[in-house]
């Protein structure tokens, strides 16, 4: 299981999050910064990732498409990418259910 993060995220948690998420991979460093979102949605399946984000249009898609790829809202206030590092953190098993499962689409975390 990898997790492809959106830009509205920091490129900093990927290496923040090494040890508990190898392999993540960050929206810019693929170079598709400013891609439109169903362009970033095909990069999060095409590379078989769990995409992260903050953005709501993403769990409207995943609603109207379903799944791959799976997506993990996000739902939170202003906070530093250490709390968001933090949050990732704590529910990592859940993250990893969520991607054993087949039945939801969506994990809202915050």
């Amino acid at each position: 299981m990898r997790l492809l993060f959106d830009e509205q995220l920091s490129e900093a948690l990927v290496e923040m999050l090494a040890t508990v998420f190898p392999g993540a991979l960050h929206v810019r460093r693929l170079g598709r910064g400013g891609s439109p979102d169903a362009e970033v949605r095909e990069l999060a399946r095409a590379h078989e990732c769990l995409l992260v984000t903050r953005d709501a249009d993403f769990h409207r898609m995943s609603m109207l498409r379903g799944a791959p790829p799976k997506i993990v809202w996000l739902r939170l206030g202003n906070c530093t990418t250490a709390e968001i590092a933090r949050l990732l953190t704590l529910h990592a098993d859940d993250i990893r259910a969520f991607d054993a499962q087949s039945d939801a689409t969506v994990l809202e975390l915050g």
